[in-house]
């Protein structure tokens, strides 16, 4: 029995020092990218359900050169589809509402002969075919954009990209009307919803859905690179930055990593929801096994499966990606451009040996 017990702490030595090993190279990776003065990013891995590394590499706020911590909040752009994307499932599951309602329900002066075609779980997997509100805007109008003007914008439009469940093209839009569904069926406002829902479940307490009026501790600012300089890019430079179901939300990666966990262990959350929005529901590229679940890219199945999102708003880029069957995640939020983030978690992949041939990079199927 004692040599059963000094075997096994020898074997915990080794596997601690094998993954000091590629602590080290992960560090000496993000710190070549992110210089101390410039913006940068914020960094978690998770292996087999154990957070083995977090950090915060180079500055949040170029004017007081506040640096980047774990606990800095990040608007993390796209990545806020899974929170929209879960709480429509939640009202589904609570029978409030159902997938296959058509948008004329919550939308009675949206255009009749797009509305009626469309359904929640089109608009959940960017299968609509609706139109894309940037193009419908008089921007000279607004100092600030919301969901609902994302609304406005197209309700009277009478054309459509492709009939609705015949094709693929991501959508922002259908994204800010889900929000306005959450509305409609909940009677609270989004950021109140995913606060009660999703946020204080979790406690998450210091993440927020960006609001009129709203203030955020602890905040990053984004930043554009271009030319060799960093100019700020953030909610007062760019007027579609505030829309909030498809990219409005603020946390940090020590608050992320609430959601992750949960997603991971099964708890507090509902299991049945999370593998629900993780599986395939819309094929992108057969070819590659890639399809868009409810929030999630997914490619792959079984142990092999890979669950993946990235995000883009003003400065700000962001990344998720993790292989349920391992439990292991990598996320990302950055407040700069200039890095591909994708790449930078392919390098990470191949540090901790972790098999990625499946995955697919996003490029063109994000805009």
């Amino acid at each position: 029995m004692k040599h059963y017990y000094l075997s096994f702490f020898l074997f915990l030595i080794v596997i601690q020092a094998f993954t000091q090993k590629e602590i080290n190279k992960l560090d000496s990776l993000m710190s070549s990218i992110y210089a101390k003065d410039r913006p940068g990013a914020a960094i978690a891995v998770v292996i087999k359900g154990e957070v083995i590394f977090k950090k915060g590499y180079g500055i949040a706020d170029l004017s007081s050169n506040r640096p980047i911590t774990p606990s800095t909040n990040f608007n993390i752009c796209s990545m806020t589809k899974q929170f929209t994307a879960y709480s429509i499932l939640k009202l589904a599951d609570e029978r409030k509402l159902s997938l296959d309602d058509k948008m004329d329900k919550y939308f009675p002066d949206f255009n009749s002969e797009v509305a009626r075609r469309i359904t929640i779980r089109h608009l959940l997997t960017h299968s609509s075919g609706i139109i894309d509100h940037y193009g419908y805007v008089n921007k000279s109008q607004f100092k600030e954009f919301w969901d609902k003007d994302a609304l406005n914008a197209v309700k009277s439009v009478d054309s459509v990209y492709f009939p609705a469940g015949s094709g693929y093209r991501y959508s922002n839009t259908a994204y800010c009307l889900l929000s306005l569904i959450i509305e409609h069926v909940s009677g609270y406002s989004f950021p109140v919803y995913i606060r009660e829902n999703i946020f204080e479940p979790l406690k998450m307490y210091k993440s927020d859905v960006i609001n009129p009026g709203f203030k955020i501790p602890e905040r990053a600012f984004g930043y554009e690179f271009d030319n060799g300089k960093f100019n700020i890019s953030d909610a007062g430079e760019s007027l579609f930055f505030t829309t909030m179901g498809d990219g409005g939300i603020y946390t940090s990666v020590n608050e992320y990593l609430k959601w992750i966990m949960a997603i991971q262990e099964g708890k507090v959350l509902n299991s049945g929801l999370i593998e629900e929005a993780q599986s395939p529901h819309s094929s992108i590229d057969k070819t590659r096994n890639l399809s868009y679940g409810y929030g999630w890219f997914v490619v792959g199945s079984g142990d092999n499966k890979i669950v993946f999102h990235t995000g883009s708003n003003g400065g700000f880029r962001t990344i998720i990606f993790t292989i349920p069957s391992k439990k292991y995640s990598v996320v990302i939020f950055s407040n700069r451009t200039g890095i591909d983030l994708e790449d930078l978690v392919h390098e990470i992949n191949r540090i901790f040996k972790i098999d990625d041939k499946t995955y697919v990079k996003l490029e063109s199927l994000i805009s």
